[in-house]
């Protein structure tokens, strides 16, 4: 296998809400929902990095496609980090995630391997790191 990751999929429990939270709380670029007119295709896509795509799809939509039970849902079991320029822009980051009705799980603040960061969770529970890291800055 290439290392090679182009999409990352969310399950999300609403659907509307996640696409609010993403696109105008965090301001990420989309088209909005598309695929509403097949059975369990209603999904939103948002623009990362070049080559790189975040989606939001019902929990219920991802199971059926899979062929997995739908379970229950686990912030533990991954988390998205987002690596920031600053100290400053992690703060900036956390509350423009709480603005936007994320709920902050860990404050920003040093870490023990040199760098500063916090947790945030949004609406469906999904867990993002927003972290400064001297050893890994955003090429950007």
């Amino acid at each position: 296998m290439k290392p090679r990751v182009s999409l990352i999929t969310l399950g999300v429990d609403d659907l509307q809400r996640a696409l609010t939270f993403y696109r105008d709380g965090l301001g990420l670029p989309t088209e909005g929902i598309i695929g509403e007119q097949f059975e369990n295709g209603a999904v939103a896509f948002f623009d990362l990095q070049p080559g790189l795509r975040l989606a939001v799809w019902p929990r219920k939509s991802l199971a059926k496609d899979s062929g997995l039970p739908l379970g229950a849902a686990s912030a533990t079991e991954i988390s998205l980090a987002h690596n920031v320029s600053s100290r400053a822009e992690v703060d900036e980051v956390m509350d423009q995630a709480k603005a936007a009705g994320a709920v902050v799980v860990k404050p920003a603040q040093n870490t023990f391997w040199g760098g500063y960061a916090g947790y945030f969770q949004d609406p469906d529970g999904h867990l993002w790191e927003v972290a400064w890291n001297p050893e890994m800055l955003p090429g950007d």
